[in-house]
């Protein structure tokens, strides 16, 4: 009985303390939150403004993919990697990053052209947005146009109400929506080809290592392990990184 007493007591003393504590603490701050129509039109059109950046920023990574050089160097140094059968060397990252550079690289003149004509004009505020936004798709659109086939080009254009034959002159009559996938499947089409002649001095490596082993006997022995340290040898040699950057660059150049 004395132990339960006690026990209730200390409890009792305990939620005394609580409410001592509670009654002498801070009061919290009053919080009011108010949803309503902003006075000037400056606060909505800053708002339009964040989410056109946050909107840009979103799709950036298919820009960059499918509007510049990128798309045909990083497929070109994957069928490299893939050729000398080294699977995961160099490691994604290195190619991802040696691509990316690469791309600056080539789209360096048509970057410059952008900022000069869009972006420091829009900045300085003697053009709209989308005054900007048409003078920074006239560069991309005369890089793609340049890059990208007829009959690649057509195939797209024939869907939009075009009754030529012949690719057009120009590429400020083109919308977005038919260059970028035109160009995006020439790129393609490009970095497969290079691909191809890059596999076969590998492939004959292959089979003459495969035929050699096969004569000898050793069927059990893989004949990638015996080939590979020569296909690696023949890369290094011949220089291969720099016949590939220099073939990528030159293909930018027709």
């Amino acid at each position: 009985m004395k132990k339960k007493l006690i026990l209730a007591f200390l409890l009792l003393s305990s939620l005394s303390i609580l409410m001592i504590h509670t009654m002498h603490a801070d009061p919290i701050p009053n919080i009011n939150v108010q949803i309503g129509g902003s006075d000037s039109s400056s606060g909505g059109t800053s708002s339009i403004s964040i989410l056109l950046l946050i909107t840009v920023l979103s799709v950036a990574p298919a820009f960059v993919i499918l509007m510049t050089s990128f798309t045909r160097i990083v497929i070109v140094l994957g069928f490299v990697r893939t050729s000398l059968g080294t699977q995961s060397m160099p490691p994604n990252q290195v190619l991802v990053g040696l691509a990316l550079f690469l791309t600056l690289f080539v789209m360096a003149p048509t970057f410059s052209t952008i900022n000069e004509t869009a972006l420091q004009p829009y900045m300085k505020g003697t053009i709209t947005q989308s005054e900007a936004l048409n003078k920074a798709a006239d560069p991309m659109k005369e890089f793609m146009f340049k890059q990208t086939n007829s009959k690649d080009l057509l195939l797209f254009m024939k869907y939009t109400g075009y009754t030529g034959t012949d690719k057009p002159a120009t590429y400020s009559d083109i919308p977005l929506t038919v260059i970028v996938p035109a160009f995006a499947i020439g790129e393609m089409k490009k970095a497969f080809t290079m691909g191809f002649l890059i596999f076969i001095p590998f492939l004959i490596i292959d089979i003459v290592v495969a035929s050699t082993l096969m004569a000898m006997g050793m069927m059990m022995l893989p004949p990638v392990m015996i080939s590979l340290p020569f296909k690696i040898m023949l890369f290094v040699l011949v220089d291969g990184w720099y016949l590939v950057i220099k073939s990528l660059l030159l293909s930018f150049n027709t």
